[in-house]
Parts: structure tokens; C-alpha cells; sequence
């Protein structure tokens, strides 16, 4: 572990990790809690976006302006998302304005009031936001790519819920989850800067001290599902996702999956850019990605092109796809590993992104991960192992595919599956 990483846990369970940065003014700080969309029922889908939205419009001290410009008068930003598995509360403020920022989110994050005036007008807000997902046809596609995968599962339900169930939570429904969920043994408190990780140890024990700790939360084991899901849309261009069933966390292959989503897709020397771009110029974007769970994951590829090219691109696409379990080149293989090595050491230059990064390994890993271990794991993939994953993800699999848009000329589900078989 680096030496400028250090990890404390307070009696009722809450975790405490800090990174000091002594070159830096300023601190990142936040709440990762380790509860997301997968955690929620059916009948409340969608609650951990609204809770997270809910979060900043008043508590028992302070209203939703008050929140706000406390933080700004000192040039702060304070921000939140929510994912599937997490959710997080994060600022950034200078260093002697920690205090201020952990003042702050204890507050919001305990004392919340979700008054019903407020709570409709949040509502309103995430209905629009919804609306502008609908509108947007590369995050619909991948949306549906999600739910299709993971078929009347948790895992496949949106983060962000259904407008009916958006409507339909009360502030009885708030309440309850942030109690079962909002607990002390499910939360980090990160940090990462200019930071002294005792004060923030007493002021996390001061702050946080009296949040209760619960047993481990549960979730609806995810089940991978494979599947079509093609909407007609008048648009200009066919979105497409075509994936597979991927690699959880703690898998000993995590990091060779990320080798080779980067050889596929990562770039414009990946293959994928190449043959189906810089070639053949059959779209203008082509990517890939890994998107790991607790349980599983998914490896998928996106791309958007015309009506009258899509045909051949998801030919070509297979086809580039299949090719890396027959072949794979040492000096891409290099490329790719060195484009991760650089990504993630240039992200250590930004405080927030290591507290992010330390907020979710301790949610994930139980510890923080120092990036000497992960160098040395991206430095141990090589072209056989490269070679191996891809056979176990891409030979023989059932891939799911969903697409937006003129899809008449796409061709059928199990014609596609086909190319992989």
C-alpha cells in the first residue's frame, strides 16, 4: 500500500480512508454508500436516484439554498450520483474548509427532512429527466441493452425508475430506505488532498458517530439473459449494443477483460476503429466497454451508423470480435496495456479522482487497492491470456442486442447470435 494511504474504521462500523496529496490546496471529499438501484423492489424503483436528488433540498439546519451557497461561499462543489450498486455524496473545497463540507454531508445524509413540497418538485425534475434520456438515443439504447441483459431483475431496471414509480414514492418510501440502507457499516468516508487523516477520523466520529450500523444489505442475485430488443425510431443513425455475459469484480480475469475491451475498442489504433471506421468508414463512433457487478458483468461493444450500413457493420463487428480468440498481436497487446497504465496514473494527479477510486474499492474490495498491485496485474496480461478470455466470453455465447432507430435493415436475432457461435 502507498504510504500516503491511510484506512481507520470507527466503532459502529463506518470506514474512513485518506490519500494526503501535501502538493495540493485543495480536498475531495465524500459519503460512498454501498447501495444502489439493485438494492431497490420493484415497487420503489428508482428511489436511490430520488433520494440522492432529495438529499440536497433541505435538512432540520439548513434549506436547499442554504446547502448550496454555504458551500459556494467558500468556491466548494458539492455533487452526488447513484449507479447500480453505490451511491455517492462528494465536495471538493479548499483544505481548510473540510470541516465545512463534512459538516454538510453528516447533514444531509442524516438529517434530512423531504418535504413534500420539495419532493414534488424534485419529482417534476426527475421526470425530466427521464424524458431526456427517452431523447437521447444513445443513452436510451444502452438502457435497453441493460434491461434485456438482465431481464425482470433488478439489475436490469433503470436507475433513474419509471415516471409511474417516480410519482408514486412518498416520503414514507424515502425515509424508510435511507434507514435500512443509509447505515454506518455500508458507508466510506473518503478523502483525498491536502488532508490530515486524524482530524478527519475525529471529525467523522464527531459527525457520524451516532449512525447506526446493520448487517450486510441483501440483493436479487443477478442472472444474465441473453436477447434482442430492436425499437423503430425515426432517426438518422441505427444505435446499436451488442454484449455479453462478462466478469464480476473479484474475478482473476478483471483486468485481462479490460485489456481486451481496450485492444477491441479503446482507441483509434484499436481494431475496431480501424476496420470499421478508418477502413471501411462505416460509422463515426465505434467503442467498447466492461461494466463489472458483485455477481457478473457485461462486455459489449456500441456503435452508430446509417440505415444502409448497419448490415455490414455488425458483420464486420462480429467478425473483428471473433478474431481476437484465434490471434492477438504482442504490440497491441502492449498498446492496450499501456494506454490502462497511463489512464490511471494520469487520474492519480486529481484528488478527486482518488477518493473516488478509494471510496468504491473499499465498497468493493474491503481495502484499498495500491496501484502498484494494479500496474503489476495489467503488466501480467499477455497475449495467450488476452486470447483465453475472449474464447470464454465471445466462443459459442448468446450475445444480447439491442438497437435504436431505422433497424429494418438489421438483420434477425438469431442470425446475428450465429456469427458468434
Amino acid at each position: 500500500m502507498t504510504q500516503t494511504v491511510r484506512e481507520s474504521r470507527l466503532p459502529n462500523g463506518l470506514r474512513v480512508v485518506t490519500d494526503d496529496m501535501p502538493h495540493v490546496e485543495t480536498v475531495s471529499v465524500g459519503l460512498w454508500v454501498g447501495a444502489g438501484a439493485r438494492n431497490e423492489s420493484a415497487a420503489v424503483n428508482g428511489i436511490s436516484h430520488m433520494l440522492e436528488h432529495m438529499a440536497f433540498k433541505g435538512t432540520k439546519r439548513r434549506n436547499a439554498r442554504s446547502i448550496a451557497e454555504e458551500i459556494e461561499a467558500v468556491g466548494g462543489h458539492l455533487n452526488a450520483y447513484t449507479s447500480r450498486e453505490q451511491t455517492a455524496y462528494y465536495a471538493r473545497v479548499l483544505k481548510e474548509d473540510v470541516a465545512l463540507a463534512v459538516d454538510i454531508l453528516a447533514d444531509i445524509l442524516q438529517y434530512s427532512t423531504f418535504e413534500e413540497e420539495e419532493l414534488k418538485r424534485e419529482r417534476g425534475v426527475i421526470v425530466q429527466e427521464i424524458g431526456q434520456t427517452e431523447d437521447t438515443p444513445d443513452d436510451l439504447v444502452f438502457e435497453k441493452f441493460q434491461e434485456t441483459a438482465y431481464r425482470d431483475q433488478s439489475l436490469g431496471r433503470s436507475i433513474l425508475g419509471t415516471v409511474e414509480r417516480v410519482n408514486a414514492l412518498g416520503r414514507d418510501d424515502l425515509f424508510a430506505y435511507m434507514k435500512s440502507h443509509y447505515v454506518a457499516s455500508q458507508m466510506v468516508l473518503a478523502a483525498a488532498g491536502r488532508i490530515d487523516h486524524d482530524a478527519l477520523v475525529a471529525l467523522a466520529g464527531e459527525k457520524f458517530g451516532e449512525l447506526p450500523t446493520a448487517p450486510s444489505l441483501t440483493w436479487q442475485q443477478g442472472k444474465y439473459t441473453a436477447g434482442d430488443c430492436r425499437a423503430a425510431r425515426d432517426l438518422e443513425q441505427v444505435h446499436i449494443v451488442a454484449g455479453f455475459d462478462g466478469l464480476p469484480h473479484d474475478d482473476p480475469n478483471f483486468y485481462t477483460a479490460f485489456v481486451l475491451s481496450t485492444l477491441l475498442g479503446g482507441g483509434m489504433s484499436s481494431r475496431l476503429f480501424q476496420e470499421v471506421r478508418e477502413k471501411r468508414g462505416l460509422c463515426y463512433s465505434v467503442s467498447t466497454f466492461t461494466a463489472s457487478y458483485r455477481d457478473g458483468g457485461l462486455f459489449g461493444v456500441y456503435a452508430g451508423t446509417g440505415e444502409n450500413q448497419v448490415a455490414e457493420l455488425v458483420a464486420v463487428m462480429a467478425a473483428e470480435i471473433m478474431s481476437v480468440a484465434a490471434k492477438v498481436g504482442s504490440d497491441e497487446v502492449a498498446r492496450a496495456r499501456a494506454q490502462l497504465k497511463a489512464g490511471m496514473l494520469m487520474s492519480l494527479e486529481s484528488s478527486s479522482s482518488r477518493c473516488e477510486r478509494l471510496g468504491r474499492q473499499l465498497l468493493i474490495f474491503d481495502r484499498p487497492i495500491p496501484t502498484e498491485e494494479v500496474i503489476a496485474k495489467v503488466d501480467a496480461v499477455d497475449e495467450a491470456s488476452v486470447a483465453r478470455i475472449a474464447e470464454r466470453l465471445f466462443t459459442g455465447s448468446r450475445p444480447v442486442v439491442a438497437a435504436l432507430g431505422p433497424v429494418e435493415q438489421l438483420e434477425g436475432y438469431d442470425k446475428i447470435a450465429a456469427r458468434f457461435g
